[in-house]
């Protein structure tokens, strides 16, 4: 069955946990689309693991669509949710509506996600108008790194929690249909789990949120620039794949790959009938 906005959102009230995973490529979105991952998140978080940029701030809208052009030939299923890069929003609403329209016309995503609370209402509102579904994102927002300072929990303060959750109440009126807290002390993102209609996903926001995304390569140990105290390594398959380069490399010097069974053969009498 197709996930969607409803699907998801029954998912949270009969209390049925949302998995999303980040996905920038065809092959790795058909892997999650047999897993039955709910939602696959093209992030612009691309522009570390893909494009080994320090942060996020240099990845541009051609980026974002080819990206999720290509995760989306891969699903049928799965839910496909698309980063709006840096500046392609903040400028002002009619920038925002343009660029949203992009990412679902070019690069077919079914929603796409944008970074800010009650600042970035007004770009909800009239990219929901559009009829685009919209999932904002509080708490550690990567694309404000260098207003933060670093990558630090917000909300810890009670002014920094209160703001949290009054940004996380105006998103929601503003039209939002899903919520990412990435970073938040998990009671916190608890409470605002509680306080919502509209799911939560959590990213270091503890296990009361509605669902939870990681970034697929962190959680395959495949990307170990830097490890964030929230990321579970599942399986260890950046040291799987590199052990089987190495053997690849090894067996060619060796010259026992390619061997018979991976090699075309042509008749004996062919060759000792031509000219060299």
């Amino acid at each position: 069955m197709k996930n969607t906005v409803s699907t998801l959102l029954r998912q949270k009230q009969e209390g049925k946990k949302i998995s999303m995973l980040t996905c920038y490529d065809y092959s790795t979105a058909k892997l999650m689309e047999e897993a039955e991952v709910n939602t696959v998140l093209v992030g612009d978080s691309l522009g570390n693991t893909m494009l080994g940029y320090p942060d996020t701030i240099q990845v541009t809208m051609e980026d974002m669509i080819h990206h999720c052009a290509a995760v989306s030939r891969g699903v049928k299923n799965t839910m496909v949710v698309c980063d709006m890069p840096f500046m392609s929003y903040q400028s002002s609403v009619y920038d925002a509506v343009l660029n949203a329209g992009r990412l679902m016309k070019e690069g077919h995503a079914n929603m796409v996600k944008l970074e800010g609370g009650k600042n970035m209402c007004p770009q909800i509102e009239a990219i929901v108008k559009a009829s685009i579904p919209v999932c904002a994102h509080l708490g550690l927002t990567p694309q404000s790194i260098n207003a933060f300072g670093g990558y630090k929990v917000q909300g810890k303060t009670e002014k920094d929690a209160q703001q949290l959750i009054d940004d996380a109440k105006a998103v929601q009126e503003a039209g939002a249909s899903m919520l990412v807290l990435e970073c938040v002390p998990a009671a916190l993102a608890g409470k605002i789990t509680q306080m919502l209609d509209i799911p939560t996903i959590g990213i270091g926001a503890g296990n009361q949120c509605d669902g939870q995304v990681l970034v697929y390569q962190d959680m395959l140990g495949m990307f170990t620039d830097y490890i964030p105290k929230f990321v579970k390594n599942f399986a260890n398959v950046g040291e799987i794949m590199k052990e089987a380069f190495q053997n690849y490399k090894r067996e060619i010097q060796e010259g026992t790959f390619p061997d018979e069974a991976h090699s075309y053969q042509i008749a004996d009498d062919v060759i000792e009938r031509l000219y060299f």
